[in-house]
């Protein structure tokens, strides 16, 4: 899936790595003739490039960004409480993600970007990708809550 770039920085061995909307971080390298990136050389380029796409891999695999934190939880739902605007297409705004737990019983999951369509139990969970349409459809009876996650605030 693409996701703009929002910045860059260095990983552990100082290779380039641009950090895109969601959370996740791509290295970048310049390395003809095999990969061929001459702006991330240099301030200018890599600044040049932010707002840019790329495709996010991890967003595919639905992989919550492991450094990621909790920051806030819905009520518990049921079968006759889910809010009607749940089960229609909806989504998180850029940089939150969610996990949907099931307590009781099962709930259908759908992201039809990502040709996903599934059942969530207590031992199954649904993440959910930031920005990505999807909905979810009790199973008979359920009980379930979504935990939403994001970047831990910055230390000033």
């Amino acid at each position: 899936m693409e996701r703009p770039i929002t910045g860059f920085d260095n990983d552990s061995d100082g290779d380039p790595i641009a950090i895109l909307s969601c959370g996740h971080a791509q290295h970048v390298r310049h390395n003809p003739p095999f990969i061929n990136r001459p702006w991330v050389t240099s301030a200018q380029g890599r600044g040049g490039m932010v707002g840019k796409t790329l495709n996010c891999v991890r967003c595919d695999q639905f992989e919550l960004p492991d450094y990621f934190v909790p920051y806030k939880r819905t009520s518990v739902f049921t079968e006759e409480t889910v809010p009607a605007a749940l089960r229609k297409d909806h989504s998180t705004k850029t940089g939150v993600w969610g996990k949907i737990i099931v307590e009781a019983g099962k709930l259908r999951y759908r992201v039809d970007m990502l040709n996903v369509d599934t059942e969530l139990s207590p031992d199954i969970t649904g993440i959910v990708v930031p920005e990505v349409l999807h909905n979810v459809e009790p199973l008979d009876t359920v009980r379930f809550f979504v935990e939403f996650y994001r970047a831990p605030d910055k230390e000033t």
